[in-house]
């Protein structure tokens, strides 16, 4: 799948940040019975790369991606683990050739019209936009539906249940990407139905966007 494909697939891209290995796999199953497919584990932690595979092994019918590919190094190492793409806070020119070295579909992150231009020439149309919020939010991807036509978005960073469905309605917004999908305290709880409802939740938010 390409990245474009992958966007489409949910309006919302849960941000996982997985502490215990041994949650990766009822947690995932926990988002895919809500409807929630898409999966971004981000490499906050040192099970990241163990809980991609086995979530990968144990829920194939999850599409697993890796989050917070900072180093070129990361894009072996998420593809050896079973990861289906990679998403990034930012963009440079280094990170630009590991993805296209590891053949992995790629979200590079970018916060202003300076990163969107430097993300297009590198063959770049769909980009999360980080940290949402706090670049601009809406007012932003609205600023940048005008120069920036062909550009679809993922904004992510502060992004919540009650604002998420304001970013979907948005042209250039194909989905959005959030952590309310696994709030602490189910987490500590193993409350795994509490997080299949907030998945229900996100998986019948309606979106505009304009591919």
């Amino acid at each position: 799948m390409t990245i474009g494909e992958i966007m489409r697939v949910g309006p919302v891209l849960p941000v996982l940040v997985i502490d215990e290995l041994a949650q990766a796999v009822p947690l995932a199953k926990a988002l895919i019975a809500g409807g929630v497919r898409v999966l971004e584990v981000t490499l906050r932690t040192s099970v990241a790369l163990a809980a991609i595979r086995a979530i990968t092994r144990e829920a194939p019918e999850a599409i697993v991606g890796v989050g917070t590919l900072t180093h070129p190094a990361e894009f072996i190492e998420a593809s050896a683990a079973g990861a289906r793409f990679g998403v990034s806070p930012g963009l440079t020119p280094a990170l630009v050739e590991a993805a296209r070295d590891s053949g992995l579909p790629w979200l590079p992150g970018v916060m202003t019209p300076s990163d969107v231009i430097a993300a297009r020439l590198a063959g770049f149309r769909e980009l999360k936009l980080f940290p949402a919020q706090q670049a601009g939010g809406i007012a932003l991807l609205q600023a940048l539906a005008g120069p920036f036509p062909d550009v679809a978005f993922c904004p992510t960073g502060g992004i919540t249940a009650q604002i998420a469905p304001d970013f979907l309605a948005l042209p250039n917004v194909a989905c959005v990407g959030g952590s309310w999908l696994t709030p602490k305290a189910a987490l500590a709880m193993n409350d795994w139905s509490a997080i299949t409802a907030l998945a229900k939740q996100a998986s019948g938010l309606g979106r505009c966007f304009i591919s």
